[in-house]
């Protein structure tokens, strides 16, 4: 097990900015597509070279989702790279290929209770159907992200074993040994320690690449850095974080709040971590971005005397 007070490495680190889709999804009133256009192309001018963008999802599940053709259809072709988008099932998958993406994410929950409640199907049903997603994959350009919600909390059933991620891990590695696994705190109530030993016990049982796994947390009770930092020193080298804090899961009650990317950007910087953001840039996206939706915005950093911030 790695040694939790060796705080030495300072690999760099990608953030994977979600802000677009999972910050998005959970504003109710409907944004103006070019709002979300504008705020895509100022993340990328802060320095993203990862981003999920949106959604292919039925526009009566999630209405916010509805225009991601369009989104698409205004964004640059150098983005296109590293623009990524959830698909619930084959038939979004096809959809986001024909328009020209190449990066799909697939969400399972280790939850029943969660999976039934999000997707309506079973775990089971869930690999099942990410098999057969797999299967019908023929394009080797394809890079496939299987995200893994309730890894450490579910809001139904409590606390999750830590053996049910290792199982789901393996199986989602057998059925796509290239797959990029994220490992998800959807509630927002997972604790430092916790994400520390799950993400070593990941590494030392399914796969020591630290660029196999992602986490994805939420700042619901103020954890959000920490708990990223604590993946990174476990040697996790991939994290997604939504500009201004905006979002959570819709499909688990309280869970509001993404980890804020400033915060953790402004953190990894004062740290000696590069990650190839520019903070003053961001910064200055992310007021943008809390004005979407001033309630549900979070994060620190941007609250903050900006000279201050940036000394």
């Amino acid at each position: 097990m790695r040694d939790p007070l060796d705080f030495s490495r300072t690999d760099k680190v990608q953030i994977v900015e979600v802000a677009p889709r999972d910050g998005f999804q959970a504003v109710k009133k409907q944004i103006p597509t070019t709002t979300k256009s504008r705020m895509i192309t100022e993340l990328y001018q802060a320095g993203f070279e990862r981003m999920e963008i949106g959604a292919f999802v039925s526009p009566k599940a999630l209405p916010q989702m509805a225009d991601i053709k369009e989104i698409i259809s205004n964004m640059p072709d150098d983005k296109m790279k590293g623009a990524s988008v959830l698909v619930p099932n084959i038939k979004g998958a096809e959809l986001a290929l024909a328009a020209g993406i190449k990066n799909l994410v697939y969400v399972i929950s280790i939850s029943e209770s969660h999976n039934q409640n999000n997707v309506r199907r079973s775990t089971d049903e869930s690999f099942a159907d990410f098999e057969k997603l797999i299967s019908s994959m023929t394009d080797d350009d394809i890079n496939i992200r299987l995200d893994l919600a309730t890894s450490f909390d579910c809001p139904f059933e409590g606390q999750t074993a830590p053996d049910k991620v290792i199982t789901a891990a393996r199986k989602a590695i057998q059925i796509c040994s290239d797959v990029e696994i994220g490992i998800c705190d959807t509630t927002g109530r997972a604790t430092p320690n916790h994400v520390y030993q799950l993400f070593n016990r990941l590494m030392e049982d399914v796969d020591q690449n630290p660029y196999r796994w992602a986490y994805h947390g939420h700042d619901t009770f103020g954890l959000g850095v920490t708990n990223a930092l604590h993946a990174y020193y476990a040697g996790v080298r991939i994290i997604e974080t939504a500009a201004a804090g905006l979002g959570g899961c819709p499909f688990a009650p309280g869970a509001k709040g993404n980890t804020a990317t400033e915060d953790l950007i402004y953190a990894f910087h004062k740290m000696g971590v590069e990650t190839g953001i520019n903070l003053e840039k961001l910064l200055e996206t992310s007021d943008h971005i809390s004005e979407i939706d001033p309630p549900s915005a979070g994060g620190r950093i941007r609250t903050l005397l900006r000279s201050y911030v940036l000394a």
